[in-house]
């Protein structure tokens, strides 16, 4: 078979355009959980609704609508494909269009429910967030971006706060209390990582923690493991006071794997 030439690749990009854009308006916000906000423009979601349901960045998305020459990620599509309620089959005609075959055989995320993703948004201003067992966001509030920046990027990949514990530099700066919280992570990633032995998506994770952190090299091997769970929080704000939050964990139903995470500050900065 022939090679793609450049306007064919044009055209697969401006086909791409025009499905992200129809399966975006016909989805309604009602449909989708958000909360209403007068009168709209749109006949269904806005993009920097969509983007937020995906968990990636609204310029980002744009991008991508307006047929512009990049590549989105399995992850990405993944997350595009769960927000805009996609069925097997407009999924792989989102791979395709996207210029990647559907990945084939691998243990993929289990779709989230827009009225779950939509949660997180609800609960505005406090910060929360909706996560996978590899620590994938599946979802966010605006106030999650504020408590943890650098948590979303503009090359359109889901956030994941493992990385964004371990690779991400402001991190470092924003958890007070950096070495014990990374631990825990680390030992949570290894317990859920163990109980999915196999699955793909656990062992990218790894791998690209032990690239990237010398401590997640040091301390893996010492084969630390660590449940879920609630607690408090030590948050170094913008301003450079420091908020201790306390945090609650709960599963979708019927999702276990699906946490949606709320903080809540008892005190204020200091």
């Amino acid at each position: 078979m022939p090679e793609s030439g450049p306007s064919d690749v044009q055209e697969r990009r401006r086909d791409l355009a025009a499905f992200l854009r129809s399966r975006r308006e016909r989805i309604t916000p009602r449909e989708a959980g958000l909360p209403s906000t007068g009168r709209r423009r749109t006949p269904g979601l806005r993009r920097e609704e969509l983007a937020l349901l995906a968990g990636m960045s609204a310029t980002w998305y744009t991008y991508l609508e307006q047929g512009r020459d990049i590549r989105a990620s399995d992850q990405v599509l993944d997350a595009l494909a769960d927000a805009l309620r996609l069925d097997a089959h407009e999924r792989d005609h989102l791979f395709r269009l996207a210029g990647r075959a559907p990945a084939a055989g691998e243990a993929g995320p289990v779709p989230v429910a827009p009225e779950v993703a939509a949660v997180p948004l609800l609960i505005q201003p406090h910060p929360a967030f909706l996560i996978d067992g590899t620590y994938e966001v599946l979802s966010h509030n605006p106030a999650t971006e504020r408590v943890f920046p650098g948590l979303v990027t503009a090359d359109g990949r889901r956030p994941n706060f493992a990385r964004w514990t371990f690779l991400e530099p402001r991190a470092r700066e924003v958890l007070v209390d950096w070495e014990p919280e990374a631990r825990g992570l680390l030992a949570r990633v290894r317990s859920l990582a163990g109980a999915h032995a196999g699955d793909p998506r656990f062992r990218r994770l790894v791998e690209e923690l032990h690239e990237g952190s010398a401590e997640v090299r040091d301390w893996w091997p010492r084969f630390e493991v660590e449940a879920r769970g609630g607690g408090h929080k030590r948050l170094r704000s913008p301003d450079g006071g420091v908020v201790t939050y306390a945090y609650t964990a709960f599963h979708a139903a019927g999702r276990p794997e699906q946490t949606l995470v709320i903080y809540a500050a008892p005190n204020a900065p200091s």
